[in-house]
């Protein structure tokens, strides 16, 4: 069993995006079951405007249709880290997680549950996620021959009681498709995937946006694969790249035999 994560520098364009997904797919292993996490913002990365005409209703849209086909013609798991859906009756909309499996079929979908309203020491300077995107309500796992998959979506990242909640439900591979700030993401982007890792015993898979953007936005890269123990197995600092790492069942198993935090938690 194989995870991979890709790391993208998106545009506002979809075509342009796509094709450089393209080109990562067309450079994957042969082996299988593989799972593969696009990055937040992987359709489309710009400004509100762009997030509302882009947007697509849940099971329709021509992205949509795009990562069924891929996950079907390459016989991949493919987690669309990030994408606008639409809410009905709503000026807003929300930042979904759409999971694929291998035959296009999609299995499931998680709607953003902590929304980015930060003011950061960057260029940009002001996060506002509020004006464009409404909040997901509910934790979301999905079933997959690499155990249940918990999803969660980059700034989830700092409220570990959604990876506790996640965990606690049967979680074995944690996503992160992200969009960090590099001034956040240096700081604070592998001290907290790592911690979110270790205290839920989980494998994590992080996919990270990883460059200058067309908007003057600049993200922290450094996307990875960790194991329950913390250990990163792959990494990748800045650019376009996919990063691929094996999946040891066994080994959160045995974990969780020896040192079994979660049913020694108190304070839950």
């Amino acid at each position: 069993m194989w995870l991979a994560a890709i790391q993208l520098v998106s545009g506002r364009n979809w075509q342009d995006n796509r094709e450089q997904i393209a080109a990562e797919l067309a450079l994957l292993p042969s082996e299988r079951p593989l799972l593969v996490l696009l990055p937040e913002n992987f359709a489309l990365f710009g400004e509100r405007q762009g997030y509302l005409d882009g947007a697509e209703s849940i099971g329709e849209g021509p992205i949509q249709q795009q990562l069924a086909e891929w996950a079907r013609d390459y016989g991949i798991w493919l987690v669309a880290g990030a994408m606008p859906t639409t809410i009905a009756g709503s000026d807003h909309i929300h930042t979904s997680t759409l999971v694929f499996d291998p035959s296009g079929e999609r299995k499931g979908h998680y709607h953003k549950i902590h929304l980015f309203d930060v003011d950061v020491a960057d260029n940009h300077g002001r996060y506002r996620e509020s004006e464009t995107f409404s909040p997901g309500e509910e934790p979301v796992l999905v079933d997959s021959p690499f155990g249940p998959l918990g999803l969660s979506i980059c700034y989830d990242l700092r409220f570990p009681e959604l990876y506790r909640l996640l965990a606690r439900a049967g979680a074995r591979v944690l996503l992160v498709p992200a969009a960090f700030t590099a001034v956040t993401g240096e700081a604070h982007w592998e001290p907290l995937l790592r911690a979110r890792a270790i205290e839920n015993q989980c494998y994590l898979v992080a996919a990270n946006q990883g460059g200058t953007h067309e908007t003057g936005r600049q993200t922290w890269g450094h996307s990875m694969v960790i194991d329950p123990w913390g250990r990163v197995l792959a990494s990748l600092d800045s650019g376009r790249g996919t990063v691929l790492a094996p999946l040891d069942p066994g080994l959160m198993d045995e974990l969780q035999r020896t040192m079994p935090v979660l049913s020694h938690a108190r304070l839950l």
